[in-house]
């Protein structure tokens, strides 16, 4: 029988019902002459009406129930409330980074089949180009203009009924980043949405009346259900390391924002804004950094300019979130020696409800959990989690979905792809992406082993530890991003340069495995975060340089 209780866009009805006056979101609406950002604001009762005129309007366009709809709404009020409005629908929202390029953004588009487009204007006349992509696209609805305005206004009506799902019917499609192979839609149900509220709210023990800033717009969906303001910040979203940091810092500041989460980059970005010019984010109790291990030198410098801040590197990933999660304190300990002598970046503990294991790795697809050999404690090896959020399958790739996942029961383990060891304490050291692992005559090298010794530079912004040539002979081999105004001007100076990255390493002897140290001024990253590297892209491209 279906549950009309189990629909997930229930949260915002709730948070309407108990917290009627309290501001749901503040969306930038321009930046005065003193630098102050000025913003237009709504009440989580003004957010639930306009969502229930949403979802009218949709309705009146052809959406029905369990359509599929690319959702293609800039970051801020109106993606929180096309995004309710199709939740209470029951249609599903089918969200893909903006920015991870042409050619990948219509493959996703194929491979999801939306039959609907909810999006601004621009997005409206992209889809009416004559692409195989788009031809299962039959309603298109435009965000923005003058009848979104109007329907939006509509409000006063006595609140829509919720579509009747149950906690296994499917919510949205959520797309990774694709930062080690092709983007895939990952399956979320309203189950399991509500499971990964329930664990970022008692992780973090978050409570309603917070003001939250998340530089990752699909973050700022948990806060109307967890009953928090949502601060837009003034960023494109395609291009996160292109942001200016000053409206983000002046909103941080002004809007009093006492949580956050973001990518390292753009934290680096706005610490360093912080730190040139001596200001400090009094208000900010907790920040959640994630998307790429987070460097010592970051965290101490956001002890400094966010006093009064904890903050939090939770490990996961878009199809099991959170998985684990640790301090800034904890990582700045003992953890850190650890990581510089390269024993791993401790990524913590597992959060409540959350199970993990370390496996033998193993190329193909293991059927069951009784197939996976467990490692002892200490022994790297393929991490793999179990709990309420971790997603069943991908949309539309079977043999993905096999090689991903292990079945155990009633339960699903997620194969993260990522390599790593549990001690005895339970704690969890993540050693890098299994594909990325240099596969040398001498023995393999897990990127995390050796980069944090490099890593600890100040005039490192970051760095890659890349296999050239074919496994199992390739040759290790590190490439240094400079901080800004560092690059190596000359021969003299990249000697020095090196000189001193490898001083640095002497802490962990292996490094002494890394044959070449070049630079180059901007390592590619993911689009989403900013901070995932291309290791294979460079590996690839500085394979054939030195060639020549």
């Amino acid at each position: 029988m279906n549950d009309p209780g189990s629909n997930v866009a229930r949260h915002l009805r709730i948070a309407a019902t108990d917290r009627p006056d309290g501001l749901a979101t503040k969306s930038p609406v321009g930046v005065n002459p003193t630098g102050e950002v000025q913003h237009e604001v709504r009440t989580f009762r003004q957010l639930d009406q306009e969502s229930d005129s949403a979802a009218g309007y949709f309705a009146a366009a052809g959406i029905a129930e369990g359509a599929r709809v690319l959702l293609a709404v800039r970051p801020g009020h109106d993606l929180i409330v096309g995004m309710f409005a199709l939740l209470k629908l029951g249609a599903i929202p089918v969200a893909i980074d903006p920015g991870m390029g042409w050619s990948a953004f219509l493959d996703c588009v194929r491979r999801s089949r939306p039959t609907a487009l909810v999006g601004v204007r621009s997005a409206s006349l992209l889809s009416r180009l004559p692409f195989a992509a788009f031809r299962t696209l039959s309603h298109r609805v435009t965000v923005g203009n003058s009848a979104w305005r109007r329907a939006l206004a509509t409000i006063g009506r006595p609140a829509s009924p919720l579509a009747h799902v149950q906690s296994d019917t499917l919510a949205a499609i959520l797309f990774t980043s694709g930062s080690t192979g092709e983007p895939k839609g990952v399956c979320y149900t309203h189950g399991m949405f509500d499971a990964q509220i329930e664990l970022v709210r008692k992780t973090y023990a978050i409570s309603p009346g917070e003001t939250d800033m998340a530089m990752l717009p699909l973050f700022a969906l948990f806060n109307p259900a967890l009953g928090t303001t949502t601060v837009t910040p003034l960023l494109d979203p395609s291009k996160p390391l292109a942001a200016d940091p000053a409206p983000l810092v002046a909103a941080l500041i002004a809007e009093k924002v006492t949580s956050s989460f973001g990518s390292p980059a753009i934290w680096g970005k706005v610490a360093d804004h912080c730190e040139a010019r001596g200001l400090k984010l009094p208000e900010l109790r907790r920040l959640l950094i994630a998307g790429a291990p987070v460097s010592g030198e970051l965290l101490a410098q956001l002890r400094v300019i966010a006093p009064h801040c904890v903050t939090h590197t939770p490990y996961g990933a878009t199809e099991c979130l959170p998985v684990t999660t640790i301090t800034a304190d904890e990582l700045l300990g003992e953890a850190r020696q650890l990581a510089l002598r390269g024993q791993g970046t401790c990524v913590g503990r597992p959060v409540s409800g959350v199970e993990i294991r370390v496996i033998r790795e193993t190329d193909g697809p293991i059927p069951t959990l009784a197939e996976a050999q467990p490692c002892a404690p200490g022994e790297i090896g393929e991490i793999i989690a179990t709990g309420p959020s971790v997603t069943r399958e991908y949309d539309g790739l079977p043999e993905a979905t096999r090689l991903a996942k292990i079945a155990d029961g009633a339960r699903v383990w997620h194969r993260m792809g990522d390599l790593g060891s549990l001690d005895a304490e339970g704690r969890l050291f993540f050693f890098g992406r299994r594909v990325e692992k240099i596969r040398a005559a001498e023995g393999e090298l897990p990127t995390e082993s050796l980069e944090p010794a490099f890593r600890q530079h100040p005039q490192v912004f970051r760095c890659a530890l890349i296999g050239l040539g074919e496994a199992p002979h390739q040759t290790p081999a590190l490439v240094v991003e400079p901080r800004s105004g560092h690059f190596p001007a000359d021969d003299a100076a990249r000697a020095r340069f090196i000189a001193e990255l490898r001083d640095l390493a002497r802490i962990n002897p292996p490094a002494d495995r890394v044959k070449h140290i070049v630079f180059q001024r901007a390592l590619p990253v993911d689009v989403r975060h900013n901070a995932k590297i291309h290791r294979l892209q460079l590996a690839k491209e500085w394979t054939a340089r030195l060639a020549r």
